[in-house]
């Protein structure tokens, strides 16, 4: 299972630090990042603002980039798009969040996309010694440390999470 998915294969080549935390997914769930916080928070112990979602949005540009925030928040555009360098931000569609990442919506990882995009990350990650996000499919969660995030992702991170 190490390299079952492209965000885990790249873990492995990079050889970092990681842990796999799989669940069953429920297909009738409505929010699957709530549905990823509540198994492991429940299961593993972590905080829910420890489990973090991976978000496609459009610049104004029309350039795709990646906004990842703890699945507890919702994304501030505004905040997003200054961390973006550009004027404005909104949701991708959700096919061209799929053609570009490679993954299937609600599974998408920040990590081992089709194209490198533009990332930021809410600067909360950085207040813990690890955290989790989408290992490329539902049901399946990568804990790692927040600066091997960002390093792998080359993101910067800001407070774009509207609390």
């Amino acid at each position: 299972m190490a390299a079952s998915t492209p965000a885990l294969a790249l873990l492995t080549a990079r050889k970092v630090a990681h842990t796999v935390h799989s669940y069953d997914h429920d297909p009738q769930a409505q929010s699957y990042g709530e549905e990823a916080a509540q198994v492991l928070v429940d299961r593993l112990g972590v905080r829910p603002d420890q489990v973090f979602k991976t978000l496609i949005v459009e610049r104004a540009d029309r350039s795709l980039a990646v906004a990842i925030v703890p699945v507890t928040t919702m994304l501030s555009l505004k905040a997003a798009a200054t961390a973006l360098a550009t004027r404005k931000i909104a949701m991708a569609d959700r096919a061209a969040a799929e053609r570009s990442s490679g993954y299937v919506f609600g599974g998408i990882s920040p990590l081992g996309q089709r194209k490198s995009l533009p990332t930021a990350i809410d600067d909360s990650a950085l207040k813990f010694e690890t955290i989790l996000c989408s290992a490329g499919r539902r049901g399946l969660e990568i804990e790692l440390a927040p600066a091997d995030l960002v390093r792998l992702t080359r993101a910067t991170t800001a407070p774009i999470a509207a609390r």
